[in-house]
């Protein structure tokens, strides 16, 4: 079986190896890419374990290459986006109680999870085209971190621009600033009329104008990318390793993870297909909970959006459950365009008979948010940002003693301020030398409306000036 070769979640794309994956984004037939087959890497676990992170990376994620990219490019890749990061383990593991455990995940530049996938993205767009020439336009949406740490990724790199659209203010004000003040000429800030399910929608409908993304030489950073999936996958090895080492034997562990667009927990859901010891994932969502609505009744419906002190959750339709619904319906493509058209026409899809040993789920309003970080600050000290709170309050029903917990910290809390301060007052200090720097600096932004056709002529005119 071919780990290297990509096929589409609904048929209309087969065989496309790892770098024509990467630079297609969404695939040409509105589906997403998936590899044809996953390996099994129980085999592997023991000899893993003792890897850097750098190391464990280069193993999990080069049969997924193959031949395109070899390994030594690989690795030089990756330790050009890791070497950004503050922390030498990339992605350090510490113990919040016992039997919970956070893995840090916002060392990046951006301070955000999201710079774990992007930073290497960024340079592995940029290898493609030194290599095989042509320019690069990438359009995202963000609901906040995710466009920061895409711009950072690519900011300044030749035969690259980008254009990342983000709800105009539904995002926090920290999280604008770390997109709008990037002063770099190939960087465009689209502040859309709307919601982050409206700035996805547009996404959407620009790539599937094909001939308009052929012309344009679109590409994806979002989470639909298979490479933003795949070097995820690898902190899912990495982190249940280092409990298994604190915990001093080699129990499987369950994760809590803050959810949205599906991304991170679908990279979780891979890594325990392919050996990872997970014993189990938790699904944690704010009030704006399709996710877990679908986890508890087997029906996906889009509901209303309401802002919340976890922005980068505000969604109602997560862009990465398509590739989760594949496996459900056991691989067949015309099951999920039948499902996919039936949400697409009503805004709902419905698997009465679902069941996922997998998966558990739940959710916290903004009060439970508030006490999450509240708590865990009295009792250890630690200031969660409010993501990674609604993981932990997720969590608490499902603690086992026999089943360590890790919570995915997926961003700084000072990112968060009005949040933090809520929570614990206005004496807790959270600032970061790398957030304070951007509060003098001048906004560079575009306010459009949340349409198609505003989006396609704002392209068109800022690369065809």
């Amino acid at each position: 079986m071919s780990y290297s070769h990509y096929i589409s979640t609904r048929g209309g794309i087969s065989g496309v190896d790892f770098l024509s994956a990467v630079m297609m984004g969404l695939a040409d037939d509105g589906g997403l890419l998936l590899p044809a087959a996953l390996p099994d890497y129980s085999a592997n676990l023991s000899s893993w374990r003792g890897l850097s992170y750098l190391d464990l990376a280069v193993a999990v994620m080069q049969p997924f290459i193959g031949p395109a990219l070899p390994e030594s490019s690989l690795r030089a890749l990756l330790q050009r986006s890791y070497s950004t990061f503050a922390d030498p383990a990339v992605v350090p593991v510490i113990q919040l109680s016992p039997g919970l455990y956070l893995a840090e995940l916002f060392h990046g530049p951006t301070l955000a999870f999201k710079d774990i996938a992007l930073q290497f993205l960024g340079h592995l767009f940029e290898y493609i085209l030194q290599h095989h020439g042509g320019s690069l336009n990438i359009l995202g949406a963000t609901s906040g971190d995710t466009g920061s740490a895409a711009i950072h990724g690519v900011r300044g790199k030749a035969g690259i621009n980008i254009f990342i659209m983000y709800p105009e203010g539904r995002v926090s004000p920290l999280q604008e600033r770390q997109m709008a003040t990037v002063p770099d000429a190939n960087v465009h800030c689209l502040a859309l009329r709307g919601t982050f399910d409206d700035c996805q929608r547009v996404l959407k409908e620009v790539f599937n104008d094909l001939p308009f993304k052929r012309q344009y030489s679109l590409g994806a950073v979002n989470s639909v990318n298979w490479a933003r999936i795949l070097a995820q996958v690898v902190y899912y090895f990495w982190a249940a390793f280092r409990v298994q080492d604190l915990c001093g034997n080699r129990t499987a562990v369950q994760f809590a993870v803050p959810t949205g667009n599906f991304g991170d927990i679908f990279a979780g859901y891979l890594a325990k297909r392919m050996g990872a010891p997970v014993r189990r994932l938790i699904l944690a969502t704010n009030q704006n909970d399709i996710l877990y609505r679908f986890f508890q009744t087997g029906e996906y419906r889009i509901g209303t959006v309401s802002p919340t002190l976890s922005p980068s959750m505000d969604i109602q339709v997560a862009s990465n459950f398509e590739r989760y619904l594949y496996y459900l319906l056991d691989c067949d493509p015309a099951a999920v365009r039948a499902a996919m058209a039936q949400f697409s026409q009503h805004g709902s899809l419905s698997l009465p008979h679902f069941d996922s040993p997998d998966f558990v789920a739940g959710r916290a309003n903004t009060a439970e948010t508030l006490a999450a970080i509240r708590d865990t600050y009295q009792s250890s000290r630690y200031v969660l940002d409010p993501h990674t709170a609604v993981a932990v309050h997720a969590a608490t029903p499902f603690l086992d003693p026999a089943v360590p917990t890790i919570c995915l910290a997926t961003a700084h809390p000072g990112k968060f301020p009005a949040a933090i301060a809520e929570a614990l007052g206005p004496t807790v200090r959270t600032s970061h030398p790398a957030l304070d720097s951007l509060q003098q600096l001048p906004l560079r932004k575009t306010i459009l409306d949340p349409e198609c056709s505003r989006v396609q002529d704002f392209l068109t005119r800022a690369l065809c000036p």
